[in-house]
């Protein structure tokens, strides 16, 4: 198992990527190997602060990093050594199975899209993210940011790679797929979603209909799908909203001693709930439909995001997540 990690990318590199690395290397399959592409004395500094380097990561250097308020295509095209960059092309190249970034999101899908082409019967590409719901059972929704614009049969086929990721990943056995609008009923959306309602009904997959914003978090609903610029607005709410209710627990709490003791004596409860909202531990956004595995973390990415992220790479790779993809789209769009 090969994965080219961006040690550039992120708010926080090289020091939580690389932090975040070498606990993958002590902990996962000792078959794994890292290559961590970027600035090399800027990685090999923080590399010495955790001891031995392990025998199964390498650093391989890159001149140039991709900032996050970078244009994606103008960074990707100007930047032909960039971190984000070269650990694509390793892929391309057959040197590594899979990469990984906390960087520019927007260039990693440029360069994953451009550089690996997409899979057979995949149109364009989808970032999907997996979030918590109340039952325990994960929600993964998609695309959250790849593509502002979607087509009836382009939705249809983010349904298709998100139910292949829901049961090879996170074990759906038969995963429920929902397509999001604003009402449960057929007859509600746009033209575009009704025609992928039409689409998904009739094809092979566990499909419940059209499924609205708060059924993302109920945990009947295991994929839910729809556009970029939907995706994206749902994504980052949530994670505003999740930010808002720790701010406001931790003013009410202050308020007065006796809230203050309480909450002393609910912090295990409090540790549980945190954990369990915690988004780290779905291990990024996966780039689903590119002829390679390619996983991006969010920019604020501390070492525990980083290191499931590329435990998530590992394992969509260990599992032939791609083809798995290509054969579920032949069944669903009729493509292969």
């Amino acid at each position: 198992m090969r994965i080219a990690v961006d040690a550039m990318g992120g708010d926080f590199a090289p020091l939580e990527t690389v932090a975040g690395s070498v606990r993958a290397a002590r902990e996962l399959d000792p078959l794994t190997k890292l290559y961590l592409r970027g600035d090399r004395a800027a990685v090999e500094a923080e590399l010495r602060k955790h001891g031995p380097v392990p025998a199964k990561i390498e650093v391989r250097h890159a001149t140039e990093t991709v900032g996050m308020d970078e244009h994606p295509a103008l960074a990707i095209r100007k930047k032909k050594d960039s971190s984000i960059g070269r650990a694509v092309d390793m892929v391309k190249a057959g040197e590594a199975d899979a990469m990984m970034s906390a960087g520019n999101t927007g260039a990693v899908v440029v360069a994953a899209t451009l550089k690996l082409r997409t899979l057979e019967g995949v149109d364009r590409p989808a970032i999907a993210a997996v979030m918590p719901t109340v039952s325990g059972r994960p929600c993964v929704v998609l695309d959250v940011g790849a593509n502002v614009d979607s087509s009836a049969a382009r939705l249809a086929e983010f349904a298709a790679m998100g139910a292949v990721y829901s049961r090879i990943i996170l074990g759906r056995e038969n995963p429920v797929v929902g397509l999001l609008s604003i009402g449960g009923e057929d007859i509600k959306g746009n033209d575009t979603t009704k025609e992928a309602f039409s689409m998904l009904e009739s094809g092979p997959l566990n499909f419940r209909g059209n499924v609205e914003g708060h059924d993302l978090f109920e945990g009947a609903t295991d994929v839910a799908v729809c556009d970029g610029f939907v995706g994206n607005v749902v994504l980052k709410t949530a994670e505003s909203v999740a930010r808002a209710i720790g701010h406001w627990m931790k003013i009410e709490f202050k308020a007065s001693p006796a809230r203050m003791f309480g909450a002393l004596m609910l912090t295990g409860a409090l540790r549980s709930m945190k954990k369990r909202m915690d988004p780290d531990m779905y291990g990024g956004a996966p780039l689903l439909g590119v002829n390679g595995v390619c996983i991006i973390t969010h920019g604020a990415s501390r070492s525990n995001a980083i290191f499931h992220a590329i435990r998530v790479a590992s394992e969509s790779v260990y599992h032939h997540l791609n083809a798995a993809i290509v054969e579920e789209l032949g069944k669903a769009c009729g493509k292969t």
